[in-house]
Order: structure tokens, then C-alpha cells, then sequence
């Protein structure tokens, strides 16, 4: 699409705002109901869809992307009236007579920029979320994901008029085409070095950022960990979508007590999960395309595998790979891994491990296991991430209960239910100031008895 078919689709979102037709809370579920019979009509589609682009299973597909996203309608629908009444609040006795309240309003016209790993949730599930506020949306998915961005696409199309809901298709060019527009609020998830061009480009129009990111989510595991049930939940977080999950353990920081007691386990979950060749395991995913495979693939030092290391270009499939003897020296450690690939690495104490996570950017999750309470405050007390798990990887996510954003570098801002509705929307304070009473004391002539008057209002 070009910049000037961009600039018309805006204009004409702008305009249908502008009608208030958005606004009624009826009319913002039945646009909620909308999506979800057309999600439910494409369901195989959307399951061809990830197996082409990701060579997801049905299981994970439905557990990961479909039902999730079925989820977050369910809760939008359930709250939303709730979630758009005005909030009374106390008047200050100086204000007298009056009523104050806070009120929720649609930013306007948004811009959802969503990423490949996880297509659909990571693409529909803000936009409920900007739906359920009121706004208008355009959504630019990646070019990376194709047969999914297609399904989507369809499904938008039948469901919204574009002028409400609005799907641009595209790579870099129409990235840079829709980030000169002016919009009224950003949402973003992906990698840091786009996340770093979205903000300069929002900053030139002071346009509201969300930024979803990523960074090297640490795995600590300390010597009170049940290692069985700690090394079948980190491979489940680990290998889950090929590791491609901005939220995956990046690495494990493990006492080095329960190094060889670890990275047994380890590997026998792997096998339990994936079977003895995983290539060769019809609901093991693939990465996303050849760049990423190779780039991956630089990251393996095969002399430090114990476990895995072995890849098949013609499906661009690569084993769950274990390394140990790791340092922070070492390529694997230098960047988000967001592949099959699981350095382990150790500490001598709980304060090390801290020490070790606190001396670099502050990641989107942190994992903890440990059945030493006292460890576990600790840990939460002095690690700056965005959330995480005690005893359990990357569920904290699947939850409208709760927000999901991350912190310092890895993003800004977050979504899921009450937050995701708030991010989509500005709240208004207003003083409903009543006529039948007007208090003289702010009005110029000041003198003393206002003072003392405002004194004792205001103190």
C-alpha cells in the first residue's frame, strides 16, 4: 500500500471517529461478538494458517494463539460496561459544592504493529483490547507470517468496515509509510531496534507509546528446587514455538551444586517431550525462515552441546539444544537467543545470581524456582523485570487477570484486561461544579479572613 492510500485510510478513520459511533458500550460488543464468530467461522483456517508459517500444532495453536485470544473476548465482554462507568471520587471540602469523577475516552485513531512469533494473539488480542475502549484501529502485521496475515486479514475484512477496522499488509516500506503518520496512540511488540524507531517517530507528534520488547528472560534455579518439575516446566517454556517467545527462558543461572543433577533432568525431559529425534516430531514447530535459522544456528558452540545441536535446512528445523560451560562471552550470550537454545550457566550464591541478572538490561520475565520462601522475596525484592513466575515459566502471560509489559529496556506500558482496556484509553478527571453556591474565597479582593479560611481547607 502506498503512503497516500495510508494517508486516506487514516483520514477516513479520523472521520468515522469523529461520528461518536464508536462510543455506545452496545455497539462496542457487538463489534467484540462480531470478531469471535468470524474467528470461530475461520478456526481451520487460522490452524493451516500456523502450521504453513510456524509449523505450530493444532494443540499449541489452539493453547497458545486461538484460545487465548477467545479469552481475552470472553473477559472484555464480561467487564467492559464496568470498565467504562465513571469512577466518583472525593471532593476537596475547598471545592465545595461539586462532584468529581474520572472518565474513560477513546484516544482515537491507533496504530497496532504486531510480530510473527505469535501472530494472532499478538495481533488480535490488542486489538480487542483498543475495540473495547472505543477507538478506531489499523493493524500491520509482519511480513514474516504471511498465510497468517492472510487469514486475519480476511476475517477483519468481513467482519469491520475499513474505516473502523483497517489491516495493511506489507514490509519495511509501509512500516515507515504508516510510522510518519500522525496517529493518536501506538501499540508495539517486537525487537528492541524497531521498538527504538517507533518511539522517534512517535516522539515527533508526542503520540502515547505502548512498546512490548524482549531481552535475555533468566531461568534461576537454587538448590532447594524440585528438579524433576523444574526441568519439565523449563522445557515446556523453553522449546515451546521453537523458543521463538519473547517471554522464554533465555538461560538457565542454576546453583552449581545441581549443575549435573539439572542438566539430567533436563535432557530426559526433553526426550519425554519431544521424543528422541524431535526433527522428526510432527507437533515440534520450525523457525520462522531462513535468516533466522542461520542466525540461530551461529549461536550453537558445538563444543559446548551436551544435548541436541542438530538441524534439518529443508524444513529450517532445529533440535532443542542444551550448551553448558557457557560464559558471557560467548555469542549465545550476547543477544536474545529467541530460538531452540538453552545455555546454562552458574552461581556460587543466591547474591551472585542477583548480582549477575541486576548487571545487565532488565528482561521482560525472570523464572524462579526454589522452595526457599525467604529466597523467593528476596529475589522479587532486588530483580527488575517485567513479570514472571515462581516455580513455572511464562504462564504468567496467559491471564486477563493481570498486566503484561515489560520494564527498562524490554518495553513500557502493557495490556491483558483492565490494563489492556486502560492503555487504549485516557482517563478524564472533571469537577461537576454545582451553580446553586459559589464560595468567594479565590477571588481577588485577598484578605485575611479568605486566608484563614483557605487555610483550613487546604493543609
Amino acid at each position: 500500500m502506498q503512503k497516500q492510500d495510508i494517508e486516506t485510510m487514516l483520514a477516513s478513520q479520523r472521520k468515522f471517529f469523529a461520528t461518536g459511533k464508536t462510543l455506545p458500550i452496545s455497539w462496542r460488543l457487538e463489534q467484540l461478538k462480531k470478531l469471535r464468530a468470524s474467528m470461530l467461522r475461520h478456526e481451520e483456517d487460522l490452524y493451516e494458517a500456523l502450521k504453513k508459517d510456524l509449523g505450530k500444532s493444532r494443540m499449541e495453536s489452539y493453547m497458545c494463539e486461538i484460545g487465548l485470544t477467545l479469552s481475552e473476548l470472553t473477559w472484555m465482554e464480561k467487564h467492559i460496561r464496568r470498565l467504562t462507568h465513571e469512577k466518583r471520587v472525593p471532593t476537596p471540602l475547598a471545592q465545595f459544592a461539586a462532584r468529581s469523577f474520572q472518565s474513560p475516552t477513546p484516544y482515537g485513531t491507533v496504530l497496532i504493529m504486531s510480530p510473527w512469533n505469535y501472530p494472532i494473539l499478538l495481533t488480535l488480542e490488542p486489538l480487542i483490547d483498543a475495540l473495547a475502549a472505543g477507538n478506531t484501529v489499523i493493524v500491520k502485521p509482519s511480513a514474516y507470517a504471511p498465510a497468517t496475515s492472510a487469514v486475519m486479514e480476511m476475517i477483519i475484512r468481513e467482519t469491520y468496515p475499513p474505516e473502523y477496522v483497517c489491516m495493511i499488509t506489507g514490509g519495511r516500506q509501509e512500516n515507515q509509510a504508516l510510522l510518519t503518520q500522525r496517529f493518536d496512540k501506538i501499540f508495539f511488540t517486537g525487537g528492541k531496534t524497531v521498538g527504538r524507531e517507533v518511539l522517534r517517530h512517535a516522539a515527533e507528534y508526542l503520540t502515547p507509546v505502548t512498546l512490548e520488547l524482549g531481552g535475555k528472560s533468566p531461568c534461576i534455579v537454587d538448590s532447594t528446587a524440585k528438579i524433576p518439575l523444574a526441568a519439565r516446566r523449563i522445557v515446556f517454556g523453553k522449546y515451546l514455538n521453537c523458543g521463538q517467545t519473547c517471554v522464554a527462558p533465555d538461560y538457565i543461572l542454576c546453583d552449581v551444586s545441581i549443575k549435573d543433577a539439572l542438566l539430567a533432568a533436563i535432557q530426559k525431559e526433553i526426550t519425554r517431550q519431544f521424543g528422541d529425534r524431535p526433527l522428526n516430531n510432527p507437533d515440534y514447530g520450525k523457525i520462522i525462515n531462513q535468516k533466522h535459522f542461520e542466525r540461530i544456528l551461529g549461536l550453537i558452540a558445538k563444543e559446548k552441546i551436551i544435548c541436541g545441536g542438530e538441524s534439518d535446512p529443508s524444513t529450517l528445523r532445529i533440535a532443542p539444544t542444551v550448551l553448558t560451560d557457557v560464559s558471557w562471552d560467548d555469542p549465545v550470550m550476547g543477544e536474545e537467543i529467541f530460538g531452540p537454545i538453552l545455555p546454562v550457566l552458574t552461581y556460587s550464591s543466591l547474591d551472585e545470581a542477583i548480582r549477575i541478572v541486576e548487571s545487565h538490561p532488565h528482561p521482560l520475565a525472570l523464572y524462579f524456582f526454589s522452595e526457599d520462601k525467604k529466597a523467593q522475596k528476596k529475589v522479587l525484592d532486588l530483580c527488575h523485570f517485567g513479570g514472571g513466575c515462581i516455580n513455572d515459566t511464562i504462564i504468567h502471560l496467559a491471564t486477563s487477570a493481570m498486566p503484561f509489559g515489560g520494564v527498562g529496556e524490554s518495553g513500557m506500558g502493557g495490556y491483558h484486561g483492565v490494563e489492556g482496556f486502560k492503555t487504549f484509553s485516557h482517563t478524564r478527571s472533571i469537577v461537576d461544579k454545582k451553580i446553586w453556591m459559589d464560595l468567594p474565597i479565590r477571588y481577588q479582593g485577598y484578605v485575611g479572613w479568605k486566608e484563614k479560611l483557605l487555610r483550613m481547607f487546604l493543609r
